[in-house]
């Protein structure tokens, strides 16, 4: 069969099979058998390996629905249940394969009445949110806004985005980057993520970041010129201030600049951007320093360039990636 010849029952019916497959498939009690039908299904057709790809969208807006409290009930022996967050998952998995805005979740504020997905591949990419906020991607990027009725919230999945945030008090708008998040009502502030660590400059209004969420209160304030930073583990985020020649925006003009940088610290930086990460051999490696300003759809050719600008040569580690070496220092001849 072909797209152009399936029935909107048929369309349901796959849409259908693909949130059954997305629920099995997270159940602790999937089989190998299961495993291997799902695998069937999924490439008999293309539009089944489409829906149960945004079925996993939905399931991932659908993991900060609140738990539940457990009933007290006494002790029986029975059958091991479902814990009440997979099947709060499971439930909004069903409810958003139906129009959101139907659902009750969406009064109780566990469900949104909208979604988005946005990436950004070869070039920046400028977007605008449901609530009319306005966002830009850098390379590489990819994030998704959900709008709840009590706050709008973003998932910084990868990449960088600066935002441009409608002010709305009583919706609150939150970027989830790593295992923090970045919480305001209006403002202007860029994040950067590559693996664990985040950055979130702040130009304009105020934000509060906390690094983790089970971090107490709110999170510590910004204000314009700061800058919070925080990795996997850090149970509060790093504030400093951000001097005037700070070049952490230049990529919304294409451009990366490193100023008199350690490779140790510039690595992060320009990794972000290669399909293989460059790594340093040593810690001697790492803190020879590097300068420059560089198109940012261009950094694969730096990599093969750095030997010529910097002492340093080139091998591959098992995994294949680039590794930058010291050049060993000769003695002068006597």
């Amino acid at each position: 069969m072909t797209d152009n010849a399936l029935s909107p029952a048929e369309y349901d019916a796959i849409t259908d099979a693909a949130a059954h497959w997305c629920m099995r498939l997270h159940a602790d009690d999937c089989t190998a058998q299961e495993r291997l039908a799902f695998e069937r299904w999924r490439d008999a057709h293309p539009l089944h390996a489409f829906e149960y790809q945004a079925m996993l969208e939905i399931w991932d807006v659908a993991g900060d629905l609140p738990r539940p409290e457990p009933v007290v009930a006494p002790m029986v022996q029975a059958k091991p249940r479902t814990p009440w967050r997979t099947l709060g998952i499971a439930a909004s998995v069903c409810a958003l394969a139906l129009p959101l805005a139907a659902y009750s979740g969406w009064n109780l504020g566990w469900l949104p009445n909208s979604y988005q997905h946005f990436e950004a591949t070869d070039s920046v990419r400028q977007v605008t949110l449901q609530d009319g906020s306005q966002v830009e991607l850098n390379l590489g990027s990819e994030l998704t806004y959900s709008h709840y009725k009590d706050q709008r919230r973003v998932t910084l999945k990868k990449g960088e985005a600066f935002f441009s945030v409608t002010h709305d008090t009583t919706h609150p708008f939150v970027v989830k980057a790593g295992e923090g998040k970045i919480r305001v009502t209006g403002t202007r502030f860029n994040v950067w993520m590559y693996e664990d660590q985040v950055k979130v400059n702040l130009i304009e209004g105020s934000v509060l970041v906390s690094s983790h969420d089970d971090a107490s209160g709110d999170g510590l304030r910004l204000r314009p010129a700061m800058q919070a930073s925080y990795q996997q583990g850090d149970r509060v985020p790093r504030i400093s201030q951000t001097d005037d020649h700070d070049n952490s925006l230049a990529w919304r003009s294409g451009k990366l600049v490193l100023d008199d940088l350690a490779l140790s610290d510039a690595l992060p930086l320009i990794n972000r951007y290669l399909k293989q990460p460059l790594m340093i051999a040593d810690h001697g490696t790492g803190a020879i320093r590097i300068g420059g300003v560089y198109n940012i759809k261009e950094l694969d050719t730096l990599v093969a360039t750095l030997p010529k600008v910097l002492p340093v040569y080139l091998t591959r580690n098992k995994d294949g990636n680039p590794v930058l070496n010291s050049t060993p220092q000769q003695s002068p001849k006597s």
